[in-house]
């Protein structure tokens, strides 16, 4: 009896011809080393604004700054500096305690 599981399989396919050119994913051609361009950099849109202080009592800057559920967005979605998202994290958690925003989230 052969155990057909253990026999060695042959190669399926040949290698591609060294003229053929490699496969990339991503749209475009592709560029010489490899290098992307970067997203552009996300500006505080407070900063922008001059305003310096984020206050608990200006609650539709802090709503923009909340998802529908409630919950907190965070910097990288926002693209607070970190002086503001702190700001607003103190801002959104009174709010919550004075039942101006959801807990729920």
């Amino acid at each position: 009896m052969e155990n057909k599981e253990n026999t060695p399989k042959p190669a399926e396919t040949a290698a591609a011809p060294a003229s053929a050119p490699r496969p990339h994913a991503g749209p475009g051609p592709r560029r010489p080393g490899g290098r992307r361009f970067a997203p552009r950099r996300k500006v505080c849109r407070l900063c922008a604004e001059k305003i310096d202080h984020v206050d608990y009592k200006q609650v539709q800057i802090v709503k923009s700054f909340c998802t529908d559920t409630g919950k907190i967005l965070s910097r990288r979605i926002t693209g607070a500096c970190a002086k503001h998202q702190r700001q607003i994290m103190r801002a959104v958690k009174i709010n919550r305690n004075l039942s101006v925003l959801p807990y729920n989230g």
